[in-house]
C-alpha cells in the first residue's frame, strides 16, 4: 500500500480485566502520536474473588466497550470516516473478553469499510517502546505481563525469537499468589511491594529457581511453595513476619530476573555483534522499584540501555493495540472477518509453550 502522510487507527483491548480504546496516528516517518487513551479498569469488581472471574470480566466487557470506543474518538476529534482501521486484540487472554473486541471489531470494520487487523496482545507490548521511545530493530524484550514472563529478541514487526519463558507460574501469578496466600488483597503486585518496603529481606532463605542453570526460563512454582511453607510454620502471621517474607520473595524474585537478564544481555551482544544491546521492558510487573533497579544493574554491567515505557502504557491498554496495528497497517498488513479469536498464540510460532507458560 501507498502509505499516507499519516495514518489514523482506533485500537481495542479486552484481553483480560482492562476495558480499552485508543486513538493513535503514525506518520510515515514511523513517527506516533497518541491522540486518544481510554481504560475502564474491572479490579473493584473482582476484588472480591481475589482475582479475575472470566465470565465477568466477558460481560463487563460488553457492558462498557462501546461507550469506551465513543469517548476516544471524542477525545481524539475523529469520527470512522477519519480512521485507516481498526485493530484489535485477537489474543492470547481470557478467550470471553477477547471475543467480546474482536467481534465488536469486525462489526466497525464492516460497517465502515475500514481495514480490520488482529493484533496479538503480545506484539503490541513488544512494539510499544518504539512508539514512546524510537526504538529500532533489533532489541531484546523482557514480558512480564499477565500469565507472561518471557525473554524475546524482537527483530522487526512479525519476526520474533523466543529465548525463555516460564516453565509453570509467570511472575506477575506468583506476586498475585503470595499476596492471596496472606490475604494482602488483590490485585498483589503493588501490595507485595508494598509490605516488602518494611521487611527484613534476609530472615527467610527463599530459594532461586533455575538460577545456575544456562538457560533463560523462569520457574516460581517452587519459590511460592517456599513462601506457604514458611508463612504456614509461623502462623499465625504478625505484621513482621508479612514484611518480611513479602521482603524475601522479592529479593529472590529480583536475584532471578536480574541474573537472567544479565545473561540474557550477554547472549544478544554475543549474537548480534556491532549492534547496541538494548532491553524493553513490557507488562505491569515493570513497574516494581526492586525489580527495576535489578534491570537497571543488569544493563550497567552489561553495557545496555534500559528501555521501560511509561506505567500506564505497560499495563494493558488500546494505545499498544493501536500501535500495532499501525505498523502492521505501515507494511501492507490487514485481516479478513475469518480471523479467530485465540486463547493462546505465542509471539513466535515455532515455540510450543512449556507447561503452564503462555
Amino acid at each position: 500500500m501507498t502509505e499516507q502522510a499519516h495514518t489514523l487507527i482506533l485500537g481495542i483491548e479486552t484481553s483480560c480485566d482492562e476495558t480499552a480504546a485508543a486513538i493513535v496516528a503514525r506518520d510515515r516517518d514511523g513517527n506516533g502520536t497518541i491522540l486518544s487513551n481510554i481504560v475502564r479498569s474491572q479490579i473493584d469488581e473482582h476484588k472480591a474473588f481475589g482475582g479475575v472471574v472470566p465470565e465477568l470480566a466477558a460481560r463487563s466487557h460488553i457492558v462498557h466497550l462501546d461507550g469506551i470506543i465513543t469517548a476516544a474518538m471524542t477525545e481524539a476529534g475523529v469520527d470512522f470516516a477519519g480512521l485507516d482501521a481498526i485493530a484489535a486484540t485477537a489474543g492470547p487472554g481470557l478467550i470471553g473478553g477477547v471475543l467480546v473486541g474482536l467481534t465488536t471489531a469486525k462489526g466497525l470494520s464492516a460497517a465502515s469499510g475500514k481495514p480490520l487487523i488482529a493484533v496479538n496482545h503480545l506484539e503490541a507490548h513488544a512494539l510499544t517502546a518504539r512508539l514512546t521511545d524510537k526504538v529500532s530493530f533489533p532489541y531484546l524484550m523482557l514480558l512480564v505481563s499477565g500469565g507472561h514472563s518471557q525473554f524475546v529478541l524482537v527483530k522487526g514487526v512479525g519476526d520474533y525469537q523466543r529465548w525463555g519463558t516460564t516453565i509453570d507460574d509467570a511472575l506477575g501469578e506468583a506476586f498475585d499468589k503470595v499476596a492471596k496466600l496472606m490475604d494482602l488483597g488483590y490485585p498483589g503486585g503493588p501490595l507485595v511491594e508494598q509490605w516488602a518496603l518494611e521487611g527484613d529481606p534476609k530472615r527467610f532463605k527463599f530459594p532461586r529457581p533455575l538460577l545456575k542453570e544456562d538457560r533463560l526460563d523462569f520457574s516460581f512454582s517452587g519459590l511460592k511453595t517456599a513462601v506457604r511453607l514458611a508463612a504456614e510454620s509461623i502462623a499465625p502471621l504478625s505484621d513482621t513476619d508479612i514484611a518480611d517474607i513479602c521482603a524475601g520473595f522479592q529479593a529472590a524474585v529480583t536475584d532471578v530476573v536480574t541474573t537472567r537478564a544479565k545473561a540474557a544481555l550477554m547472549r544478544f551482544a554475543s549474537e548480534m555483534p556491532g549492534v547496541p544491546p538494548q532491553l524493553v521492558v513490557a507488562g505491569g510487573v515493570a513497574a516494581n522499584k526492586a525489580i527495576g533497579n535489578g534491570l537497571r544493574q543488569a544493563a550497567g554491567e552489561t553495557g545496555a540501555t534500559l528501555i521501560v515505557p511509561p506505567p500506564a502504557l505497560c499495563t494493558d491498554n488500546g494505545v499498544m493495540v493501536a500501535w500495532a496495528g499501525a505498523e502492521r497497517l505501515a507494511l501492507g498488513v490487514a485481516d479478513d472477518l475469518s480471523v479467530a479469536a485465540r486463547a493462546r498464540w505465542p509471539l513466535d510460532d515455532k515455540d510450543m509453550a512449556i507447561g503452564g507458560a503462555g
